[in-house]
């Protein structure tokens, strides 16, 4: 890819037969927007592209109207460049630790919470999960499987009061790889 290269994170796009979204035209919006070398990866909204940092700001809201407009509903739009990518793999602590990357997630924050809303968190929400929170990222670890965690999105969404979407480990490790980060 050419220029800055960065990450689109749908949330809760093709999920559960809910909000359908081709990823073909997902591809199409991200052109129309103004982006290049577009690619999207697997069904569930997550798209590589390059574009000025000044484009890129404006993509959630561009493509967040283009398919509310053609599709009906809206979507969160959660973005990281392919550096930022990069440094979240890198600092993931539950790998650092041992742990088995089939049981690895990551909620994307589109803000930095503050600490107070870090501090109020509950660790013991959802044993034997585990969270971490770091800058616009929570690592994830839940042995038992994401689906029977309390570790949801709209969980750290309240509590945090941003929008977050999640990826399993091995998502992000392929979109780290399909950004070139």
């Amino acid at each position: 890819m050419t220029g800055t290269v960065h990450v689109a994170l749908l949330r809760g796009v093709n999920v559960g037969g809910k909000h359908r979204l081709p990823m073909q035209a997902l591809a199409e919006m991200f052109r129309d927007a103004g982006c290049a070398d577009v690619r999207t990866y697997i069904q569930s909204g997550n798209v590589a592209f390059a574009a000025s940092a000044t484009l890129a700001r404006k993509v959630p809201a561009t493509v967040g109207a283009a398919i509310a407009r053609r599709f009906g509903f809206d979507t969160p739009i959660v973005m990281r460049t392919a550096a930022e990518l990069a440094g979240v793999v890198r600092r993931n602590p539950f790998l650092k630790a041992g742990a088995d990357p089939v049981t690895l997630h990551v909620a994307f924050l589109r803000d930095r919470p503050g600490k107070a809303q870090t501090d109020a968190l509950d660790p013991g929400v959802s044993p034997p999960d585990e969270f971490l929170v770091s800058g616009r990222e929570v690592y994830l670890r839940c042995p038992n499987g994401i689906g029977r965690s309390k570790l949801t999105a709209p969980y750290f969404e309240t509590r945090l009061r941003t929008v977050s979407t999640v990826r399993n480990w091995r998502t992000v490790l392929a979109l780290l790889e399909l950004s070139g980060g």
